[in-house]
């Protein structure tokens, strides 16, 4: 049996090359190693079936979820800070660059002095039509024309999460029209969501907010940011801060 078990040390992910799968310590059959794929990728499924005999075995630790970002701040990074405002609560360490990373980060790199991790994940608070209103018009973060960002990470107040799913939508949508403000803003602003709380590790924050645009679009973003802090919703905020940056362009 030893002698037919196959042990795959990485597994390429399909939409980051730079990624890779970590193997762990957990011994699958052929069925259940392939179940544990989904959502990595057609392509690397059908791979993998094609390589893998029914009797096969395999060895792998847990799949990295491709999902997950940690934003590192210290002196080294893509993205160079130039603005940093506490909004409100305790202030983050002031850092000169950040760096975005797919995966999880273990340890601080050498001068940075902070990391911040979420998910991407499904949509909590819209509704069918707004989420195919927002799918016809929003874009996704990196396009190379914006060079601007900013990074918004918020943590809510224990009265929010006190709330049952249909009274934080009321407030999310009904009252403060979060969809409606963001889709004024759209294509010209590009949103990632992170959530922190779906982590198992416990985070200081409950989402991190990445936006990208151009230039030209600046003060457009800051009038998106100041129509939702005027909003029911955030007198649930209890901590924010507002990282602006700039991307260096080689």
């Amino acid at each position: 049996m030893e002698a037919r078990r196959k042990v795959i040390h990485a597994l390429p992910m399909q939409d980051h090359p730079d990624t890779t799968f970590p193997l762990s310590a957990r011994t699958l059959g052929r069925r259940s190693f392939i179940q544990r794929l989904t959502g990595i990728g057609a392509v690397a499924s059908v791979a993998l079936q094609e390589t893998l005999s029914a009797k096969d075995t395999i060895t792998m630790r847990t799949i990295a979820n491709p999902r997950l970002f940690t934003f590192i701040g210290g002196d080294s990074g893509a993205w160079q800070v130039i603005a940093r405002k506490t909004v409100i609560g305790e202030p983050l360490p002031t850092v000169k660059r950040l760096d975005i990373v797919i995966g999880e980060v273990k340890e601080l790199p050498e001068n940075a002095l902070w990391k911040l991790s979420g998910v991407t994940s499904n949509v909590r608070y819209t509704t069918r039509a707004e989420k195919d209103q927002l799918a016809a018009k929003q874009v996704t973060i990196g396009r190379p024309e914006a060079t601007h960002a900013a990074m918004i990470p918020i943590r809510k107040s224990a009265k929010w999460w006190s709330m049952t799913q249909d009274e934080r939508r009321a407030i999310f949508e009904e009252t403060s029209h979060h969809v409606k403000i963001g889709m004024k803003y759209l294509p010209a602003i590009a949103r990632r969501l992170h959530h922190c709380r779906d982590l198992t590790e416990p985070q200081p924050f409950d989402f991190i907010t990445l936006f990208d645009y151009t230039p030209a679009d600046a003060a457009a973003f800051e009038d998106m940011v100041a129509d939702l802090r005027a909003t029911e919703e955030w007198k649930y905020v209890e901590r924010e801060i507002d990282i602006r940056m700039v991307r260096d362009v080689k």
